[in-house]
């Protein structure tokens, strides 16, 4: 049995890794937020010590560790704009980190959290969820064996993605681009990450759209021409669905075919920590080209090449 802590116990994500410590047969032995409402504690580890204030948890943390109750992993579920500082802190506690994406918002925190994880001896591990999910494992085959094929084919690809918030949302730390990343860091992360699995880095990104609720552009790969459409807000759903009150819509489409994956999230996080625990995580390399590639988009200026841009973009006033 592993001794793991949890900073942002009250985060939306945050019930996600208590069930998957629980169902892996660990022990959540501290959690620390600065909003006390985590009653979800009663459900997984209702004998969790819980701090508000992180000192007394840094406090505790310390004290654990030389006290000899050993503390394996530090998991992360905390505002986007301080995994960094928190991978640190759980680093230098003698800590293996799971933390949650974006893993941090720039490249250079990437390259400075590898010289730290090589002085503690540590790893840090992400949730890289889609790498798991059958139907984006199927989809990577097959472009694998297409090129195998055609090494020189070029794959068009259409990414659609809505999930509806409310006006929360922008009074929050997410609707923050300096804390959250914005849109494109804070909810398609692990679409652009998919992306950079399957068909490598990024050669040129154009950004054709830039709202506080939407983003939209084009990724341009060795093989691939990528049209993104991200969203919050829910007046973009397709109207068949919006009618039927979807709130959320996904859709990757590969030379005009459907790849399913709307389904099958469940057990995605459980899956992840299983993989971790065997020490098979994804790290801080791993997540290097999706964060470059949503740091380019963050800080590129609106394209007036609208050639090849995403169909959805007409919907835009």
């Amino acid at each position: 049995m592993k001794n793991f802590a949890l900073i942002g116990a009250s985060g939306y994500i945050a019930p996600r890794h208590m069930e998957a410590i629980s169902k892996t047969n660990n022990n959540l032995v501290a959690a620390f937020d600065p909003y006390d409402g985590i009653g979800i504690l009663d459900k997984y580890f209702p004998n969790a010590s819980y701090f508000k204030e992180f000192e007394r948890f840094d406090r505790y943390i310390n004290k654990l560790r030389y006290s000899g109750k050993k503390l394996d992993f530090l998991s992360i579920t905390s505002p986007n704009y301080l995994h960094d500082s928190h991978i640190r802190f759980g680093l230098k506690n003698n800590c293996d980190i799971i933390c949650e994406k974006p893993l941090v918002l720039n490249p250079h925190n990437v390259e400075q959290l590898i010289l730290v994880e090589k002085e503690t001896g540590k790893k840090v591990n992400t949730i890289l969820q889609l790498r798991l999910h059958p139907s984006v494992i199927k989809f990577k085959k097959k472009v694998l064996n297409d090129l195998i094929k055609n090494p020189k084919k070029i794959f068009e690809i259409d990414l659609t993605y809505i999930t509806s918030r409310g006006k929360w949302y922008f009074i929050s730390w997410k609707g923050d681009d300096a804390k959250s990343g914005g849109i494109s860091s804070n909810i398609g992360i692990h679409f652009f990450d998919m992306l950079n699995w399957v068909f490598g880095p990024v050669i040129e990104s154009k950004v054709h759209l830039k709202k506080l609720d939407t983003h939209a552009g084009i990724l341009h790969f060795k093989n691939a021409n990528v049209r993104w459409f991200l969203s919050i807000n829910q007046e973009y759903i397709p109207e068949n669905l919006k009618k039927d009150g979807v709130k959320t819509y996904r859709s990757l489409k590969a030379e005009d075919k459907e790849i399913e994956f709307s389904s099958g999230f469940k057990d995605l996080h459980l899956y992840s920590y299983e993989k971790i625990l065997k020490g098979e995580g994804f790290g801080l390399i791993d997540s290097y080209e999706s964060i470059k590639t949503v740091s380019l988009i963050r800080n590129q200026k609106i394209s007036d090449n609208f050639k090849n841009s995403h169909s959805y973009i007409k919907k835009i006033n």
